[in-house]
């Protein structure tokens, strides 16, 4: 298994669509698989191996298609199953691979199974799911709270029991402990691997397996009972077993609260369990406590987040860098400039990222500067998660103007706002009404101008990918921290054989200096990629600069 011609994915780079908000071509406001077929041209020119597609299964829509009425059928906002084949095949002729993203943790309360197990307590579906009888005062099970707010158990009046939903309440949690379950699952994954579909981005996997006794939260903090449960690696080396090990495919599993431990046990190849996971720790540091708190970015814990994730999976698992997804608001609106520095800030933080050993992850409109969207209006937001949060913390007492200031920061809508493709209307995304609002910054920054634009951030992500290809150092190599105690230096050395590569990151707009020793390194070196035209002084970094030497 551990054949480097079956580990593709380590020299890919990843490009995740969220279908809603990339090309709508029949003008519904909605995006479409037609849409993205449109599109598989510009993705081949940026350089991408594999599309993740975000769910396209037929769905009441409640939280973005994540709720799942039928697991084999296509939903008609995105089109047909006929469109999503053709998709798959166009996706083959460029040869690119296509990762279809799998909810198995929970479906819709809409779902065939779901229906059936809340007819009776003694339906066959009934263990499909998590039923319980409330407390003898009739409060739910436990303590515990929904992601999405409120309590995660649902009263059923017709069967007198609670179920459990980890998000929302139209979002019922299946039960892993059944084994007719399971075998439900892997037989649907062989449905879609049988088409030639090549993996899956496996949605909050570690939650599927809950601690048996059903403990009480501290404070209605499930998580340390449904999060890397008991039964977690049994049931992925299970589904490695019974699927994934027939096909040559790709796997990355979505693990909120996963250590660098826990990663490698994950994917290591010896477990034959997962290529790779999403961890969330880099994403956690400028809030405190609860994502909305929000706290200025302290950069030498990210640098000692990244240090931490480079070193412990190296030479063991696997892991997988990303700076931006459907639930992460831009990246250059984040840890960059979004106005002055717009553009350099970007391309400072894709090489920060692209530098470093694991399979990059590039996120729609991420290699095109896209910034977050800020929209004076609540009612301009769509997002489930944002919305809630908006209701409870104003119980709480906050204030308009702070819920709002904390949604411009952080809201999941900011990753969500529609493709800028060109200055048309709505950005060329649809000839109808976007179902979301266009962010207002696109007449200046979209697809077209940057493909007309030789010194682009489209471009520079392009040399980047190729970089990848070119040198093994950058999937090979290993990882060390520089100037680690500096506030606003981002600096790090990977080094393969007798190969050197440093790369120096300004997370500032203020003028930075490199640390001395580095200085007479750097002075014979070569630059490999720099987002800075002029590289004038090897010892000083202009704002938002970032530069790679070969030694």
């Amino acid at each position: 298994m551990t054949n480097r011609t079956h580990e593709w994915w380590k020299k890919s780079v990843v490009y995740q669509i969220y279908p809603k908000s990339f090309n709508d071509t029949n003008g519904d406001g909605i995006g479409d698989i037609p849409g993205i077929i449109e599109k598989l041209d510009y993705l081949k020119e940026l350089g991408i191996d594999v599309i993740w597609l975000s769910p396209v299964y037929d769905s009441p829509q409640e939280d973005n298609g994540y709720d799942i009425r039928n697991y084999r059928q296509v939903d008609d906002l995105f089109g047909s199953m006929k469109d999503l084949e053709q998709l798959l095949d166009e996706v083959h002729q460029r040869g690119m691979k296509l990762v279809m993203d799998l909810v198995v943790n929970h479906t819709s309360d809409e779902h065939p199974w779901f229906v059936e197990s809340s007819k009776s307590k003694e339906n066959p579906y009934r263990d499909y799911y998590i039923w319980k009888d409330g407390k003898e005062n009739g409060e739910p099970p436990t303590n515990w709270n929904s992601v999405f707010g409120g309590p995660a158990w649902q009263f059923d009046e017709q069967t007198g029991q609670y179920y459990l939903h980890i998000f929302a309440r139209k979002q019922p949690d299946l039960n892993w402990e059944n084994p007719k379950l399971r075998e439900e699952v892997y037989d649907m994954m062989k449905f879609w691997l049988d088409k030639g579909m090549d993996g899956f981005r496996m949605d909050v996997i570690n939650f599927i397996s809950k601690d048996p006794s059903y403990p009480e939260g501290l404070e209605g903090d499930g998580s340390p009972y449904f999060m890397n449960g008991p039964r977690i690696h049994e049931f992925l080396q299970e589904m490695n077993k019974e699927v994934l090990s027939h096909y040559d495919v790709m796997t990355v599993g979505e693990m909120p609260g996963a250590s660098p431990e826990d990663a490698r046990q994950y994917t290591d190849p010896e477990n034959e369990e997962l290529n790779m996971i999403f961890t969330f720790e880099h994403m956690d540091l400028d809030s405190e406590g609860d994502k909305w708190n929000l706290k200025p970015l302290n950069l030498i814990e990210l640098k000692e987040n990244f240090e931490k994730w480079q070193t412990k999976l190296h030479g063991t698992g696997w892991n997988s860098l990303y700076w931006n997804n459907h639930d992460q608001p831009r990246i250059v609106s984040r840890f960059g400039d979004d106005k002055t520095y717009r553009e350099k800030s970007a391309k400072m933080l894709a090489i920060c990222l692209h530098m470093m050993q694991g399979t990059p992850y590039i996120y729609q409109g991420e290699e095109l500067g896209m910034t977050n969207a800020r929209f004076e209006n609540l009612e301009d937001y769509r997002d489930i998660e944002l919305l809630n949060m908006y209701e409870e913390k104003k119980a709480e007492g906050w204030s308009h103007e702070e819920l709002m200031e904390a949604i411009y920061v952080k809201g999941r809508d900011n990753a969500r706002t529609p493709m800028q493709w060109n200055r048309q209307e709505h950005a060329g995304f649809t000839s109808g009404t976007p179902w979301l609002q266009v962010n207002p910054a696109y007449p200046e920054i979209n697809a077209e101008a940057a493909l007309q634009d030789k010194h682009s951030i489209f471009y520079f992500y392009q040399k980047l990918i190729q970089l990848r290809k070119e040198k093994d150092i950058i999937t090979d190599g290993n990882f060390e921290l520089l100037m680690r105690e500096d506030p606003v230096v981002f600096a790090y050395k990977r080094t393969n054989g007798n190969e050197t590569l440093v790369v120096l990151c300004n997370f500032s707009d203020q003028k930075a200096g490199v640390a001395e020793e580095l200085i007479q390194t750097i002075q014979a070196g070569s630059v490999v990629v720099s987002n800075d035209q002029e590289q004038k002084n090897r010892g000083v970094l202009e704002p938002y600069e970032g530069v790679v030497y070969s030694i």
